[in-house]
């Protein structure tokens, strides 16, 4: 019975992508795998192709794991530890309280001000620099591929830091009053001993975090631009996969362009799939060096 009950959630998986390939089977057919290495999207001429959707959607989801895996790691690490629990206190209960909030709140509050004090205090002075460097280049824009990294990165902020928070508290008491008997300090204890311990379940939680990066809609469609190509800096409008979706689905008629739009949902589940097992590869990899 625990079987069945369990073979439930693969199998709605594999539902899905059955009836999303049966509803993108004429897109399909009419752009092969051109449609996955293609840059155009011309609904006019029926010519569509996802590439710099993926690209705009993996760029987005890295740079936040960027700025947010070391904010939530040492929010995680005060959290974890014992003593000034008014003050813990105060910090999860703001950290938990970020996870209730819908993202067109977010979206909201990056468009009017996250993006504007980005351009002023952020992508402009970096512009102007740093602007010899491509991917630095100017000229900055309030709705880019950073700001929209951003937004995320403070949206799976709670995710990363509360499952970072259990696993570091899970870390065996021995290990830690070993580590301060032989002499260690707080921040040996907690970098040469308590991180590694954890670092299998810290990592596991930053994967989650990518999840929810990765398939994020509301926010990121009001602040990266929305503009079809793949752009040469990060101060530059860009697209998502599900940005697309949400943007054109209402609007899209004949057959072959909702075909392309269910495809590109196609895709971001192909994407989500592959840095998963991607992931599942290394936590087993590190695994098995820490065993050696």
């Amino acid at each position: 019975m625990v079987g069945v009950v369990a073979a439930a959630a693969p199998a709605a998986l594999v539902l899905i992508v059955l009836v999303l390939l049966q509803q993108a089977a004429p897109a399909i057919s009419a752009f092969g795998f051109g449609f996955l290495t293609g840059t155009d999207w011309n609904p006019v001429t029926s010519n569509f192709a996802a590439l710099p959707a993926i690209f705009g959607t993996v760029a987005t989801s890295f740079i936040a794991l960027v700025i947010a895996v070391p904010v939530g790691v040492a929010v995680a690490i005060a959290l974890a530890e014992q003593g000034q629990s008014g003050i813990r206190g105060v910090i999860g209960t703001g950290i938990e309280l970020l996870a209730a909030i819908p993202s067109v709140v977010y979206g909201v509050w990056a468009l009017y001000v996250l993006a504007p004090w980005s351009l002023e205090h952020v992508e402009t002075p970096v512009s102007d620099r740093l602007g010899a460097i491509s991917f630095l280049a100017g000229p900055a824009r309030q709705t880019s591929l950073l700001t929209a990294s951003l937004v995320l990165a403070v949206m799976i902020l709670p995710t990363l830091s509360a499952v970072s928070r259990d696993v570091i508290r899970a870390v065996p008491r021995g290990l830690k009053e070993n580590a301060v008997a032989l002499g260690a300090t707080w921040w040996e204890t907690t970098w040469r001993v308590v991180l590694p311990s954890a670092r299998a379940g810290i990592f596991g939680a930053v994967i989650l975090a990518l999840g929810r990066a990765l398939g994020e809609t509301i926010a990121v469609t009001m602040v990266i631009g929305n503009r079809y190509e793949i752009p040469h800096s990060i101060f530059y409008p860009a697209y998502t996969l599900a940005s697309v979706i949400a943007n054109e689905f209402t609007e899209a008629t004949g057959p072959i362009y909702p075909a392309a739009l269910v495809e590109l949902g196609l895709v971001l589940i192909l994407v989500t799939l592959t840095v998963n097992v991607i992931a599942l590869l290394l936590v087993r990899s590190a695994a098995a060096r820490a065993a050696i």
